[in-house]
C-alpha cells in the first residue's frame, strides 16, 4: 500500500513539473517585462548595430567611453572586429529567453550572408538592468568538429613538446659533467715531457789487478820461475799468486 502511495505522489510531482516546463515563455511575466518587451529591446539593439557605419562606430565608442559605459563600448568594439567577416545583413531570427536564478538571458539570432550571429543580453532579474551584451558567431557542425580537432591536436602537440623538452633536460644532466671535464682538460697547462736520460753504461770491471809496470814484471818473473822450479834472483820461491786488493 505504501509503495502505491509513493508511486502516485511521484507521478503527480512529475506531471506538475511537466506542466511548469511547458508554460509558454511568450505569456510569462519577467519581473514586470513581457516577452514582447524583451524582444523589442533585442531587435532594436541588433538593428541599430547593422545600420552603423565604421565612422559611427568609432564615434559611438569615443562617446560612451566618456561616460564609462563598458557594456556598450565592448559591444561596439566586438561588432567592429567581426563586421567584415559576416557579410551583409539579411534579417532577424527568433528570440529565446532563459531564466536561471537571479539572471535572465535573451538570445537574438541575426542572419547574415557570410555567417550568422547571436546577440546575447544578460539581465539582472532583480532590477532587469542589462549587465552584459555579447555577439557570438554561429558555427556549423563541421566547423565545430574541425575546431575541436585542431584544439585536440594543439593540446597533444603541446604535451609531446613538453615531454621532449623534459627528456632533453634529463639527458643534459649526463652530458654536462662530461663537458665540464673536457673544458677543464682543455684549459689545463700542458706539461712538457721530461728528457729521457740515457741509461748508464755498465762499468767494465777489470779482471786483471791494477798493477804498475815494476810489479807486473816481478809477478811475471815469479810465475816463470815457479813453472821452471827455480828460485828467483833475490832468493825466494813463489808459492802462490794472489790478487792484490
Amino acid at each position: 500500500m505504501k509503495k502505491k502511495l509513493c508511486l502516485i505522489v511521484s507521478l503527480c510531482m512529475l506531471l506538475l513539473g511537466l506542466a511548469a516546463c511547458g508554460e509558454d515563455p511568450k505569456k510569462m511575466d519577467y519581473n514586470g517585462k513581457s516577452y514582447d518587451d524583451l524582444k523589442a529591446a533585442s531587435e532594436n539593439l541588433a538593428s541599430g548595430l547593422t545600420e552603423f557605419t565604421d565612422e559611427q562606430i568609432d564615434e559611438g565608442i569615443a562617446y560612451y567611453e566618456q561616460y564609462g559605459d563598458t557594456v556598450i563600448v565592448g559591444l561596439m568594439k566586438q561588432w567592429k572586429e567581426i563586421k567584415p567577416e559576416v557579410g551583409d545583413f539579411v534579417k532577424l531570427g527568433e528570440l529565446s529567453i532563459d531564466k536561471s536564478g537571479k539572471t535572465l538571458t535573451t538570445s537574438q539570432l541575426m542572419d547574415f550572408t557570410g555567417r550568422d550571429l547571436t546577440l546575447t543580453c544578460v539581465y539582472n532579474y532583480l532590477d532587469m538592468q542589462v549587465t552584459s551584451v555579447t555577439l557570438d558567431e554561429n558555427y556549423s557542425m563541421g566547423e565545430k568538429m574541425q575546431k575541436a580537432a585542431m584544439n585536440t591536436l594543439m593540446g597533444l602537440g603541446t604535451v609531446f613538446m613538453i615531454l621532449i623538452l623534459i627528456s632533453l633536460v634529463i639527458y643534459g644532466f649526463k652530458v654536462i659533467p662530461y663537458l665540464e671535464q673536457k673544458a677543464k682538460a682543455k684549459n689545463a697547462p700542458v706539461q712538457e715531457p721530461a728528457p729521457v736520460q740515457p741509461a748508464p753504461e755498465p762499468a767494465v770491471q777489470d779482471i786483471a789487478p791494477q798493477l804498475d809496470d815494476t810489479e807486473l814484471i816481478a809477478v811475471i818473473a815469479a810465475a816463470i820461475a815457479a813453472a821452471e822450479g827455480t828460485l828467483a834472483a833475490d832468493g825466494f820461491v813463489v808459492r802462490s799468486i794472489r790478487r792484490r786488493k
